[in-house]
């Protein structure tokens, strides 16, 4: 019989993990688009130097702007300006195109655009890094657990920019898996970390004491 609340127990806290997942995946990747946004500002500040970079840069907004016509509307204005633009601005415009592609339910093709953003080496590695952890977090359903994890490792470093996020990440890949003390653990370490956003702490700590519990 203890069997059997053991297996209820276990899918209880299953099902508040898919739920956090749920509720919070929205703003990881509300808050890795805003910070996609916020780039663009700042090389749009670096092109206003040169004529022609101002130009590029005046291009890229106008393509953003057609997503407010709808995401499709953006997606073929964004795909025509990465076609020809600057490195840079055009990876940025790869990942707001990626962006309207999860915004129609087309997952699968957001994913497949991250990746090939994360493995084009012609890139700056902080848009690579991006693109791996947006890949990673629009696959945590039903992704490869162990796979994904991986994957993450490099991000987890303290000299990532994007180390929070991957470390929450990682903690609810573990978690998914059924590794309660792994998950814990790292929950802990996020919501011990002074230097974690103020919310990333919060949601560890919450996960923490779920997972510390027998």
């Amino acid at each position: 019989m203890s069997d059997i609340f053991q297996e209820v127990d276990e899918d209880l806290r299953r099902d508040r993990t898919t739920q956090f997942m749920k509720r919070y995946g929205g703003v990881l990747g509300t808050a890795a688009v805003l910070l996609v946004a916020a780039t663009a500002g700042w090389q749009a500040w670096q092109g206003w130097k040169k004529s022609q970079a101002e130009a590029e840069t005046g291009r890229l907004v106008s393509a953003l702007s057609q997503a407010a016509a709808g995401p499709q509307k953006g997606i073929e204005a964004l795909t025509a300006f990465s076609g020809s633009a600057p490195a840079n601005l055009a990876v940025l415009a790869r990942l707001n195109e990626a962006a309207l592609r999860v915004e129609e339910g087309k997952t699968a093709d957001a994913v497949a655009l991250y990746d090939s953003i994360a493995g084009n080496g012609s890139s700056d590695a902080i848009y690579r890094d991006l693109a791996t952890l947006l890949s990673v977090m629009h696959q945590m359903d039903g992704g490869d657990a162990a796979k994904l994890q991986t994957r993450l490792q490099p991000l987890t470093v303290d000299a990532s920019p994007w180390r929070f996020s991957a470390r929450e990440l990682t903690a609810l890949l573990a978690a998914r898996s059924g590794d309660r003390e792994r998950a814990r653990t790292l929950f802990q370490q996020l919501a011990d970390d002074s230097l974690a956003p103020s919310g990333v702490r919060s949601r560890a700590a919450d996960l923490a004491a779920l997972y510390g519990k027998s």
